[in-house]
C-alpha cells in the first residue's frame, strides 16, 4: 500500500466542519510565489500549478525511472495547497479583488526529499515536461498553532466558514497572527475541474496565538 498522508495525518487532512485548534508541525514543501487572479486562463497560478505536479511526480515515478533516492517509499503525491494575502500586505484576502492576490502554493514533499534530490528532480521534470522550472523552490514551513475547518462549496463562500474560525478562536482565548512567515492557509482536497462548486472541499486554516 502506498503511504497515503491524508490518511496518516488525519489532524492535518481530515479537518471537520467545525473549527478547531491544532498545532501545525514544521514541513517541507515544493513551492511557487506569484500574484493575480488564479482563474485567469493559462495565467501564473495555472503555471504554477502545473510545474508543482511536475516535480511532484518526477519523484513519486523516480523508482519506474531508474532514478533510486535514498530512503525512497511509495507514496499519493499530497494535495495542492497554497498560501494567500494581497499586493497591498493586508492579511487574509480580499474574494471582491482577485487581481489583488499574492500567493504560495505548494505541495507537501516526503521527508526523504533533501534540497539536493530536490534540485535533481527540478532538472528531470524541465527535461521530461519541457517546461523552465526555475519557479520552484525548496521551502520549510512553520505555522505553529493555528485554528482550521473544513469548507464546502465555492471558493467565493469561504468567507462564511472564516467567520466561524475567528469566533471559535476568539471564544477559546486566541487571536489571529498573520505575519509575512503566517498566512491564510487552504488545502484543496477536491478537483475543480472535475467536482460541482456547491460540493468542493477546501481545509482552511488561520495562524493565531494566545
Amino acid at each position: 500500500m502506498a503511504f497515503d498522508y491524508k490518511k496518516e495525518y488525519p489532524a492535518l487532512y481530515r479537518a471537520k466542519p467545525q473549527p478547531a485548534i491544532l498545532e501545525v508541525p514544521p514541513l517541507h514543501f515544493a513551492a511557487v510565489e506569484g500574484m493575480g487572479d488564479p482563474n485567469e486562463e493559462k495565467g501564473s497560478y495555472q503555471l504554477a500549478i502545473q510545474l508543482l505536479y511536475a516535480l511532484s511526480y518526477s519523484i513519486r515515478m523516480s523508482a519506474k525511472s531508474g532514478w533510486e533516492i535514498p530512503g525512497y517509499f511509495e507514496y499519493v503525491v499530497p494535495p495542492l495547497e497554497g498560501f494567500w494575502w494581497m499586493a497591498d500586505g493586508s492579511p487574509g484576502v480580499d474574494y471582491a479583488n482577485k487581481s489583488g492576490f499574492c500567493w504560495l502554493s505548494c505541495i507537501r514533499l516526503p521527508d526523504f526529499v533533501t534540497e539536493e534530490i530536490f534540485q535533481q528532480a527540478k532538472e528531470e521534470a524541465a527535461r521530461k515536461k519541457g517546461l523552465d522550472c526555475s519557479p520552484l523552490r525548496f521551502l520549510r514551513i512553520e505555522e505553529g498553532f493555528c485554528v482550521q475547518c473544513l469548507h464546502t462549496g465555492p471558493y467565493d463562500t469561504e468567507p462564511e466558514s472564516l467567520a466561524k474560525m475567528d469566533a471559535y478562536a476568539e471564544e477559546q482565548g486566541w487571536q489571529m497572527n498573520f505575519s509575512p512567515e503566517r498566512r491564510h492557509h487552504e488545502i484543496y482536497l477536491s478537483d475543480p475541474r472535475r467536482t460541482a462548486p456547491e460540493k468542493l472541499k477546501t481545509i482552511l486554516r488561520h495562524p493565531v496565538r494566545k
